[in-house]
């Protein structure tokens, strides 16, 4: 019987493991991750952005390193529009950005790098 139930868990966390497998293109992982990151920063999550950080960011910027770089409430809207894989692990998101700018309003393009580690895809800042 304990054999059975050895088996049983090692398919549950196989069928687990293949379920965390995203398999929706690469495009739209990117968008959906870029996306996510500056609703965050938006709302003022800044720590929750960071976390979106490649971890050779987080290895050379510190948390508060990166919450003292970003102006809370300089953007109004960022939408990604688009996004570039030029590679498997390298793309480019490109973005639309309102701010305000001596009280005009401004909308300008943006673009950002995200490169994927191991499954994940991470904003690299430059």
């Amino acid at each position: 019987m304990k054999v059975h139930q050895l088996f049983l868990g090692v398919c549950v966390v196989a069928l687990g493991a293949c379920a965390t497998l995203d398999q929706r293109p690469k495009e739209q992982q990117v968008q959906e991750r870029a996306q996510a990151r500056w609703d965050l920063l938006l709302k003022g999550d800044v720590m929750g952005a960071y976390e979106y950080s490649s971890p050779g960011t987080k290895a050379v910027m510190s948390q508060e390193q990166f919450a003292g770089s970003i102006r809370l409430g300089f953007w109004k809207a960022v939408k990604v529009e688009k996004v570039v894989c030029e590679s498997e692990t390298a793309c480019d998101a490109q973005l639309l950005v309102d701010y305000e700018f001596r009280g005009s309003p401004i909308r300008t393009p943006a673009k950002e790098t995200w490169v994927k580690e191991g499954s994940t895809w991470w904003y690299l800042r430059k």
